[in-house]
């Protein structure tokens, strides 16, 4: 039995309302450490190149560590991964907590940081090769947009808000809150109840082959190949934003510590407007077209954010980068996990992971000693030119190449 065939009812199963959940609560972790980590160390060094350095760290995982987890991934059973994964992040986090007392947060933050996102590599492919399974590639889009608005709620609302709050009281209590939610979300990803079928190898293959085999098939598909270059690009720009944000909208933009948190709302507001949107829009006017309006909505926002002169102005500008992030990502998955095979999904996931954002670490940390050499918000302004020239560089490839991705559609969907 073929593992799309092993699918378990599409979105409106119960194993995709756990997985959903499981996805939920790991997101809400997320967003704890999305605000806390850079916040808590912004404001105890106040210091750009120990901002970059945690930056760094959080991102640096996606470049050593996706790959040979993916390949992992592609021979363990993604449920148990999704189990382990979560509870690993768990007691990173909880004890955090107790070690940031010490007061050495630019090395113990930068390490767990670094560990953290190593654990996460593993959930991240498991968790897009169940979704397949539960949902089946004709549900993609839908499933996507449901996954997008749950991360984007946890990660950049729920959490935020959490991190505020905790910030304003004790900031190490950031840290044991986020453990508590990546425990439900092991103990959520065990009522997932879906067999994915694995093939049997006459013999095993070398992690390292296996590795290359998923590179190969991503760097060949021509849709998939430019998609990466341009989140790689992008990626590569909008890291050094993330690594010094903050930071600007503490010392420019005179937010209250505990508020800054809050412009990921923002941008979680405009996701989740988007992400029901966007395959809606890519019917009526081509997936092409949808991707670069968002990576020029993305620009517009990063501009808002460093010619602002006041909090009004950076709310809006997270509102504008979170409508473009949201309707790009639900449509690069979507085409991403539709032309992947189940047995492939894993190195898949990772090496798209690697190769649209194997430039994050060096963009964070260019960011922090630019900002030293010109400004904060030179850095940011400069970021924003960067990501419309990608939009009007990519945009005639973007629309051919949707356009045969919904071609290959039709032919893969097409009987015999």
């Amino acid at each position: 039995m073929s593992e799309e065939r092993a699918s378990v009812g599409g979105v409106r199963s119960g194993a995709f309302r756990c997985l959903l959940g499981s996805w939920g609560a790991s997101s809400v972790g997320d967003g704890v450490l999305t605000a806390a980590l850079p916040l808590f160390t912004a404001v105890s060094t106040r210091d750009p190149v120990s901002v970059s350095v945690v930056a760094v760290a959080s991102v640096l995982p996606w470049l050593v560590v996706a790959l040979p987890a993916g390949a992992l991934v592609d021979r363990w059973p993604p449920r148990t991964t999704l189990i382990v994964s979560p509870v690993t992040r768990s007691g990173l986090t909880l004890s955090l907590g107790s070690l940031v007392m010490f007061g050495r947060a630019d090395v113990v933050v930068a390490v767990c940081a670094f560990l953290l996102s190593s654990a996460e590599t593993f959930a991240d492919s498991a968790g897009q090769t169940l979704l397949v399974t539960v949902a089946g590639r004709s549900e993609l889009e839908r499933a996507n947009g449901r996954v997008v608005s749950t991360e984007t709620a946890g990660v950049e609302i729920a959490g935020p808000l959490a991190a505020a709050g905790l910030f304003a009281w004790r900031p190490e209590f950031c840290f044991p809150a986020g453990g508590v939610t990546f425990l439900i979300a092991g103990v959520l990803a065990a009522t997932v109840r879906v067999r994915v079928q694995r093939p049997v190898k006459a013999e095993t293959t070398a992690v390292r082959a296996e590795v290359l085999e998923g590179m190969r098939f991503l760097v060949r598909q021509r849709t998939l190949r430019v998609v990466v270059g341009v989140v790689g690009m992008t990626a590569f720009v909008t890291s050094g934003v993330n690594a010094v944000a903050f930071l600007y909208a503490i010392e420019s933009l005179r937010l209250p510590k505990a508020s800054v948190a809050t412009l990921l709302v923002c941008t979680a507001l405009g996701a989740l407007a988007a992400a029901p949107l966007a395959s809606r829009l890519a019917l009526r006017w081509g997936g092409g077209r949808v991707m670069i309006g968002a990576l020029v909505i993305l620009a517009t926002g990063i501009a808002t954010l460093g010619a602002g002169s006041s909090p009004w102005a950076a709310w809006l500008a997270y509102l504008g980068m979170g409508v473009g992030a949201g309707a790009w990502n639900v449509l690069s998955s979507a085409n991403r996990q539709r032309l992947t095979p189940p047995t492939l999904m894993g190195r898949v996931t990772s090496a798209h992971r690697v190769l649209a954002w194997g430039l994050m670490p060096l963009g964070a940390a260019l960011a922090g000693p630019v900002a030293e050499v010109t400004s904060l918000r030179a850095v940011i302004i400069g970021a924003a030119v960067v990501v419309m020239a990608i939009a009007l560089i990519s945009g005639p490839r973007l629309v051919v190449l949707g356009r045969m991705a919904a071609e290959s559609e039709v032919v893969e969907s097409s009987p015999g």
